[in-house]
C-alpha cells in the first residue's frame, strides 16, 4: 500500500511550529529575520528611487545601512566595523532598557487595574449603607435601599460579599436596573476578616445589614461576621451605625445579639416567616399588606413628633392628618398600635403614622368629612374551629403549628401531608403541651406531588391550604424547592377545576421571579420567605426604632393586621369618605388604615388594595369590600 505524501504545505507549517517551540532564542531569531527580510529589501528600493541619493554603489549601500539602522533604532552608524558593531550593541541596549521600563510600568497598571477589578480599594463614603454577603435577599435589600434613596441628591449602597465583583455589579444591575443617584460600590473578599471589612469604612456608614447565605452554616457565619465588625471598629454606646443582621435558628439569636452589640438588631427569620404565613393563611389578603408596608415603593411607617398633640387623647389624632395613617405611638421605646382611643399623649411620645415619605405626615384635620349617618353598627362574626391542610414539611413547619396552637380555636385541625423523606414530622408534632386540647394535629404520609394523594383529601373542607418546599440541601439545585411547590400547586389548580371551588392556598415559595410561573389565583398569597425577611431588614436599616414596630405587628398575639368587611363600618352601597370608616373604626378601638376593593382582587399589582388612601376620598362601598384595620381579635 503506497504511503500518503504529506503536502508541502503542512510539512513547511510543522517545521515553522517545531522551531517556534524550541523557546525564546527561535522566536528572536525569527523576528530579526523577518524584520531583516522586510526592512532591508524596502530601505533599498527607497534609495535606489530617491533621484537625490549618491549615484557610487558604495555610498548607495551605506544610506541603505542608515535607513535600515532608523528603522529598526540601531543607530545606523557608519564607519570602521567596530563603530558599527558598537552603535549596533547600544541600539540593543537602548532597546532592553526601554523594553524592560515599559514592561515594569505595564505591570504595575496591570496589577493596579487587577486591584481596582477585584474590589480591593477602601471605600471613602461617608453615612452610607454597607451590606455584608451574599444571597437571593441581596437583590431586595439593594433595591430597598435605592428606592429609600430615591428623594436624597446622593447616596451610597456598599455591598461586600466573597465572589468577584464584576460578576456582582452585573447581577445587581441586571435583576435591578439603573440605580439612580445612588452609587453602587461592590468590594470582593470574605466578610469575616476585620481586614477586608474594613474595605467598606464601617465606622462612617449609616446602617450595615449582615445576609445570611444559602448554606447550613449560615448562622454561624453571620455571628462570625458580627465578631468580624466589632474587631474592625470599636463599638460603644449607641454611637455607630445601625446593624440589622438575620439568623434562620434561634439558637443563634442570642450569640448573634451580643455579637453586634448595642446599635445591633438580630432578626430570626424562620420565626418571622412562619407567623407571616400563619397571618396570611387565617386572613387571605394580608400578605399583599404586609409587602406593601414593607416596600418603600408605597407607604411606610414612620415616626413623628407634634407638640399641639401633648396632653391631648390619642383618638383626637386619627382624624387629624389627611393624607397619613395615625396607627398608634412610641413611648419610651415600646411601640403600643392601636391603644385606647382616650389614651393622652406624653410629652415624648411620637406618633406611629403610615405615610408616603417622612415628610408627608402633616397635621390637617379632616374630621368635618365624617358622616355620621353613613356609619354602621355591625359587628364582625366571631369565627369558629378552623381547619388547616399543610402540604409539604420544612424547617419552618413546626414553628408554623405552635402559632396555630396559639392562636386558634378550641376544636381546630391541622392536617399535615408529607411523605417519608422528609423530617421527623412525628417528632416534631408530638410536643404533649396543654395546646392539644385546642389544636389537633393530624399526620397523612404521602407525596404532595401526587394527584391521587390529594385527590383522597376532603380539600374542599378546609378554609385554607399551605404549600410548603423541602428545605435546600447541599449539592442541590437552589430551584429544586421551588420546582416541587410548583408542580404542587400545578395539582391543586387541577383539583380546583375537578370540585368547582376555588381554594384559599398560600403558598411560600424562595425565589420571587417563580411568583409569575405559579399557577394559582391572582392575588393570592404569595409568600416570599427571603424577600419579605430582606424588606424588612431594609425598613429597619433606615430607622432602628421600626424594629419593635414590625415585632408587635407580626407576633399575632397583640394588636394586629386585620381585613374586615366594609358592611361593619359603614353602610352598604352607600357613598362616603374614607374618613367615616376611620371613625367608625375608632368607636371600635381599631385604626383603619387603608380597603380592598372587591372588583378589583384578580387585577394586579394591587389586586383591589389601597393603603393610606387619603381620608376625604369617596366611593360607594360595596358588600364584598374591605377595610384594613389596626386593632384585636
Amino acid at each position: 500500500m503506497a504511503q500518503r505524501r504529506t503536502p508541502l504545505g503542512d510539512r513547511a507549517r510543522y517545521w515553522f511550529d517545531s522551531t517556534l517551540s524550541r523557546g525564546a532564542s527561535a522566536l528572536v531569531g525569527w523576528l530579526v529575520f523577518l524584520c531583516l527580510t522586510f526592512v532591508v529589501p524596502a530601505s533599498a528600493v527607497m534609495v535606489w528611487t530617491d533621484p537625490n541619493a549618491p549615484k557610487p554603489l558604495g555610498a548607495r549601500l551605506v544610506a541603505v545601512w542608515r535607513l535600515t539602522g532608523e528603522t529598526l533604532r540601531l543607530g545606523g552608524a557608519t564607519g570602521t566595523p567596530v563603530r558599527v558593531l558598537l552603535s549596533v550593541l547600544l541600539a540593543l541596549v537602548a532597546l532592553l532598557y526601554v523594553s524592560t521600563l515599559v514592561g515594569l510600568i505595564t505591570t504595575a497598571f496591570t496589577e493596579r487595574l487587577t486591584d481596582l477589578r477585584r474590589g480591593r480599594s477602601t471605600v471613602l463614603e461617608e453615612g452610607h449603607a454597607v451590606v455584608l454577603g451574599w444571597s437571593e435577599q441581596v437583590f431586595t435589600v439593594v433595591g430597598e435601599l435605592v428606592a429609600a434613596n430615591a428623594n436624597q441628591r446622593r447616596g451610597a449602597v456598599v455591598v461586600l460579599a466573597d465572589r468577584d465583583k464584576t460578576a456582582m455589579e452585573e447581577e445587581l444591575l441586571s435583576r435591578l436596573g439603573p440605580f439612580g443617584t445612588t452609587r453602587l460600590i461592590c468590594r470582593s473578599g470574605p466578610t469575616t476578616d476585620p481586614a477586608v471589612l474594613a474595605l467598606t469604612n464601617p465606622a462612617a456608614a449609616g446602617s450595615i445589614v449582615v445576609l445570611p447565605h444559602d448554606e447550613p452554616d449560615a448562622d454561624a457565619e453571620v455571628v462570625r461576621t458580627l465578631l468580624a465588625l466589632g474587631a474592625a471598629f470599636p463599638r460603644g454606646g449607641t454611637a455607630g451605625p445601625v446593624v440589622v443582621a438575620a439568623v434562620r435558628h434561634d439558637r443563634f439569636r442570642q450569640a448573634a445579639s451580643l455579637a453586634a452589640g448595642p446599635n445591633g438588631i438580630v432578626l430570626e427569620a424562620d420565626t418571622v416567616t412562619a407567623g407571616l404565613i400563619v397571618q396570611a393563611a387565617r386572613r387571605p389578603g394580608l400578605s399583599l399588606i404586609h409587602r406593601e408596608l414593607l416596600d418603600f415603593a408605597g407607604d411606610e411607617f414612620y415616626l413623628t413628633t407634634e407638640p399641639a398633640w401633648v396632653g391631648r387623647p390619642f383618638g383626637d389624632t386619627l382624624l387629624a392628618y389627611t393624607t397619613s395613617s395615625v396607627v398608634g405611638l412610641m413611648r419610651d421605646g415600646v411601640p403600643l398600635l392601636g391603644p385606647p382611643a382616650h389614651t393622652p399623649i406624653g410629652a415624648r411620645d411620637r406618633l406611629i403614622v403610615i405615610s408616603r415619605d417622612d415628610d408627608t405626615a402633616s397635621p390637617k384635620d379632616c374630621s368635618e368629612a365624617v358622616e355620621k349617618q353613613a356609619m354602621a353598627s355591625g359587628r364582625t362574626a366571631v369565627t369558629g374551629p378552623e381547619r388547616v391542610l399543610l402540604l409539604g414539611w420544612n424547617r419552618r413547619a413546626p414553628l408554623m403549628v405552635d402559632h396555630f396552637r396559639r392562636r386558634v380555636r378550641s376544636g381546630s385541625v391541622v392536617d399535615v401531608v408529607a411523605d417519608g423523606a422528609e423530617a421527623p414530622v412525628r417528632q416534631a408534632l408530638d410536643t404533649g403541651d396543654g395546646w392539644d386540647a385546642r389544636l389537633a394535629v393530624r399526620l397523612h404520609r404521602g407525596d404532595v406531588m401526587c394527584l391521587e394523594t390529594l385527590r383522597r383529601l376532603d380539600i374542599a373542607s378546609y378554609d385554607s391550604v399551605i404549600v410548603l418546599g423541602r428545605d435546600p440541601t447541599p449539592g442541590q439545585p437552589p430551584e429544586e424547592p421551588d420546582n416541587r411547590t410548583l408542580a404542587t400547586l400545578l395539582l391543586l389548580r387541577h383539583v380546583e377545576e375537578e370540585t368547582g371551588r376555588e381554594l384559599p392556598v398560600v403558598t411560600e415559595l424562595i425565589d420571587d421571579r417563580n411568583r409569575a410561573l405559579a399557577p394559582i389565583n391572582p392575588g393570592a398569597d404569595v409568600i416570599i420567605s427571603g424577600k419579605l425577611i430582606g424588606l424588612l431588614m431594609a425598613q429597619i436599616s433606615q430607622n432602628r426604632h421600626l424594629a419593635a414596630v414590625f415585632e408587635e405587628l407580626f407576633a399575632g398575639e397583640g394588636p394586629a393586621i386585620h381585613l374586615r368587611p366594609a358592611t361593619d363600618y359603614v353602610l352598604p352601597h352607600h357613598e362616603t369618605s374614607f374618613a367615616t370608616l376611620v371613625a367608625a373604626a375608632r368607636e371600635r378601638g381599631e385604626c383603619a388604615i387603608g380597603y380592598r376593593d372587591h372588583r378589583d382582587v384578580s387585577r394586579g399589582p394591587a389586586y383591589g388594595l389601597r393603603i393610606n388612601p387619603p381620608k376625604t376620598e369617596r366611593r360607594r362601598w360595596a358588600t364584598g369590600d374591605e377595610v384594613v384595620v389596626i386593632g384585636r381579635d
